[in-house]
């Protein structure tokens, strides 16, 4: 199946699987392991959020949420009203370098073709300050296929495997990474991985603004770099590097 099929696809099953998921659960209390390790005013990008009902419910007002399909973002009006929500694919983020803070991306880049996933890692990095973190469901084993039925639909599901799916995430500049189990919206066990962005001098280097002037937190329109972010990624480099 192609991006567009899945697409296509979760416009349909959309309504079924936010009946049928359970909204809480042990992987919904791993975004406060997440939290304890950014700003207290932290932007945060969910991935894929669906209704938002599991994750982005759970992550602080004024969070952003994207996700291919209308229908689930019709129901995320509902859910999260306070919350950001935009129609976009994680394989080209509408978004520029260095935006947030933090992605959580649940049970929804195993949704995208095994060979497509390293872009999608790359994207995620790439709008990603330095020292920012991920939260992302890690898929036990390889494979690559369509699920008939699943939820009254059918769906893609591709894995290029455990391990290389932590080496994607180690060529795309993700450090520190930490692995932890948890029940999934279904009721299986489910591994997740927790890494941090490394400091970036390639292809991501930090750029300022000329102004330095805090911009407004706008994602549209949200400048590459202010002085406050440089101060951020600095301290970051000092903490780590230097005491």
């Amino acid at each position: 199946m192609d991006r567009q099929a899945v697409r296509r696809e979760w416009e349909n099953v959309s309504g079924t699987y936010a009946r049928r998921r359970d909204p809480d659960g042990s992987d919904a209390d791993l975004i406060e392991e997440l939290l304890e390790r950014v700003d207290t005013q932290p932007q945060i990008l969910d991935i894929g959020c669906g209704d938002g009902a599991r994750t982005l419910a759970n992550l602080p007002t004024g969070s952003i949420g994207i996700d291919v399909a209308q229908a689930g973002l019709e129901l995320a009006v509902e859910t999260v009203p306070d919350q950001h929500l935009i129609a976009a694919d994680m394989i080209s983020l509408p978004f520029l370098e260095n935006t947030v803070d933090a992605v959580t991306a649940y049970h929804s880049v195993f949704h995208v073709p095994r060979e497509e996933q390293a872009t999608v890692y790359d994207e995620l990095a790439r709008v990603t300050q330095s020292g920012g973190w991920l939260l992302m469901t890690l898929p036990g084993g390889r494979f690559e296929t369509v699920r008939r039925g699943w939820m009254g639909g059918q769906m893609l599901f591709s894995s290029p495997g455990r391990e290389q799916t932590l080496e994607l995430l180690d060529a795309a500049g993700y450090e520190h990474i930490e692995t932890m189990t948890a029940n999934d919206p279904l009721g299986s066990s489910t591994e997740f991985v927790l890494a941090q962005l490394g400091w970036i001098w390639g292809p991501h280097a930090v750029m300022v603004s000329v102004s330095c002037n805090w911009p407004e937190r706008d994602p549209a329109t949200y400048h590459q770099f202010s002085c406050f972010s440089l101060w951020k990624t600095l301290r970051y480099y000092i903490l780590n590097n230097l005491c």
